[in-house]
């Protein structure tokens, strides 16, 4: 085996008096693809950062062999004073003219010019920039710290295929549980300052760990039996005079000790959403609303009707107008034509991806009380602030830290306390996933399954998605939105055309094409006489298998009809699995020409 590029042995770190990294370890040869996972605040960023050489530990080695190329992307950049996104991603190469040409590529694949203005820039554009400037050295050891922040799907998937055709040693830190899954072949878990290492990916990690910690559970239960045992010995057993018993006293100390100064796990945060007076069974209706800025058009004659305990999710491209819908169906926002009509009895709990309303300077008990006194109002009860933060897992020494000096998790745990304490029966969630830990995740998942209310939720967290939504809403371009049953991985199921090629035309028409104009390849093409004959017959046959759907369930609605007449009720039940199967197929049928029509006539043609 070839030795390693970059070695990290018995690393440790204290920030004040609190031990961050207790020997530490970290390993990374050429074509190892590493995932670091861990809770947050456990030190995953800080070990990457003594990796990349830019933090020194207290003690422990760390070696890199000479000459190797180390590009680290840390979880948060700033702009540096460049000028352009060009410069900025070509601070990160050698003199060679061929990493800079490799700069320049990156950035327009990530959807960038190179002339961008850095301080005008958008997070997921600051994003791309910084990726672009970490891949194009073409490093020996890539270490990426949260790459998919604020990227759209589109900049996840190409990051992952990027990755995948890298020659280099990664390791990566990320909360996408689906990027992880098809990246790593190497898990690395820091817990309580020392890391455990499994030579499998993180679909393999779960079960690992936790067969760990119960077994670990099991050696604390045994070693405070055993103690109780020599302590019953101690009060009535033989005089401890001689010195075999003098002995066994000692081993009764060291067995105390030992269970003291045993580090217990970090507890789970206790994630539970105040609940309101339930709303009405209709909470919004959209019909055919419109919304443009500027001419363009971000929301275009999109209809939906979201009912009592749906949870629905809206994914599209970073701009793509995800927030702006998401306004619009919720009534901060009025479209410029159509109709949003809200249900009776709506109580909102709005998280902002943003994060706006977090003021820096505020502490964090400052925050969660409104800065008038020591008690938080939860559910419409009172509590003591520290027993609240508790639950999100900050420590009570934290109480005067201000928000500016927490961590992204941590402010993003912060913002769901904010949520969570206000009652509510519609949660209103822009990016609730981004800087949060796998294990908070799932609790979050588990929360949204439990909650009684409706879920509203802009995500780019693919398996978060398929795990709690009930529908996805989906940006189709220009404007155009349409809604999936299902999950995110159902929605590429159901999507006409091949999701993948689909995405990344209709993200290089937005990219490239100016406004108003049709690419090319799309003007040379035509309907055929077949097509346009269908896309005309089609919304009559669907009428008609509507009206025979509802006449077959009004003859299944008759309670003594099995018993009655049994052959007329298969009949009947047979024949109305066959309509619904059609009517599927029809309607699919026609959302596929439909949208190649718009797509070769533009929309609103055939109005």
């Amino acid at each position: 085996m070839p030795p390693p590029l970059l070695l990290l042995q018995n690393i440790s770190l204290t920030f004040g008096t609190r031990p961050l990294l207790l020997g530490a370890a970290l390993s990374v040869g050429a074509g190892d693809r590493i995932c670091l996972v861990a809770r947050n605040g456990s030190g995953k960023s800080t070990l990457l950062r003594i990796a990349a050489g830019l933090v020194e530990p207290d003690g422990g080695e760390r070696f890199a062999q000479p000459g190797a190329r180390i590009s680290y992307l840390p979880q948060e950049q700033e702009h540096g004073g460049f000028a352009t996104t060009l410069a900025y991603a070509e601070a990160g190469c050698d003199a060679g003219a061929g990493d800079r040409y490799r700069a320049l590529y990156l950035l327009k694949e990530l959807g960038l010019s190179g002339e961008e203005d850095l301080r005008a820039l958008s997070g997921g554009e600051m994003r791309r920039a910084a990726l672009a400037r970490t891949l194009a050295p073409l490093p020996d050891i890539l270490l990426l710290d949260e790459p998919t922040n604020h990227l759209d799907l589109p900049g996840i998937e190409w990051l992952e295929s990027e990755l995948a055709v890298m020659r280099c040693g990664i390791v990566l830190i990320s909360h996408d549980r689906r990027l992880l899954e098809r990246f790593s072949r190497t898990t690395v878990w820091l817990d309580r300052g020392s890391t455990r290492r499994l030579d499998q990916g993180f679909s393999d990690f779960e079960p690992w760990r936790d067969a760990i910690l119960e077994q670990e559970e099991t050696e604390q239960h045994k070693l405070g039996r055993k103690i109780a045992m020599e302590e019953d010995w101690v009060r009535y057993g033989v005089t401890a005079r001689r010195t075999r018993n003098q002995r066994r006293l000692a081993e009764l100390h060291a067995l105390r000790r030992e269970r003291k100064e045993h580090q217990h796990r970090p507890g789970s945060i206790r994630l539970g959403a105040a609940h309101s007076d339930m709303s009405g069974r209709l909470v919004a209706v959209a019909e055919s609303i419109s919304k443009s800025y500027d001419s363009r058009p971000i929301v275009r004659k999109f209809s939906t009707r979201i009912m009592r305990g749906d949870r629905v999710g809206i994914i599209g491209p970073n701009g793509a107008g995800k927030t702006t819908l998401l306004n619009l169906l919720i009534g901060a926002l009025a479209p410029d034509t159509g109709e949003v009509r809200l249900g009776t009895n709506l109580a909102f709990a709005v998280l902002d991806q943003r994060r706006e309303i977090l003021d820096p300077d505020q502490t964090l008990a400052q925050t969660m009380t409104g800065g008038s006194s020591d008690m938080v109002t939860v559910g419409g009860q009172s509590r003591h602030v520290v027993g609240y933060m508790k639950d999100f897992l900050f420590r009570p020494e934290q109480a005067r830290t201000p928000v500016g000096a927490l961590s992204g998790g941590e402010r993003a745990r912060l913002i769901l306390a904010l949520a969570f304490a206000k009652p509510s029966n519609l949660l209103v969630l822009d990016e609730p996933t981004n800087d949060l830990d796998l294990e908070t995740l799932d609790l979050l998942q588990e929360r949204f399954a439990e909650y009684p209310g409706t879920v509203l939720l802009v995500s780019h967290d693919r398996d978060f998605l398929d795990r709690v939504v009930t529908s996805v809403i989906a940006s189709e371009g220009n404007g155009r939105w349409v809604e999936y049953a299902g999950g995110y991985t159902d929605m590429l199921a159901q999507r006409p055309a091949d999701p993948a090629a689909l995405r990344a035309a209709g993200d290089r028409v937005v990219r490239t094409a100016p406004r108003g104009t049709t690419p090319a390849s799309s003007r040379s093409r035509r309907m055929s006489y077949s097509e346009r004959h269908a896309l005309e017959l089609l919304p009559a046959r669907i009428v008609s298998l509507e009206a025979r759907i509802e006449a077959l369930n009004s003859v299944l609605a008759d309670p003594d009809l099995y018993a009655r007449d049994r052959v007329r009720f298969e009949a009947a039940s047979s024949a109305l699995a066959a309509a619904r199967e059609e009517l599927t197929a029809a309607e699919e049928q026609w959302l596929t020409l439909e949208m190649r029509r718009e797509e070769i006539e533009g929309p609103g043609s055939s109005d």
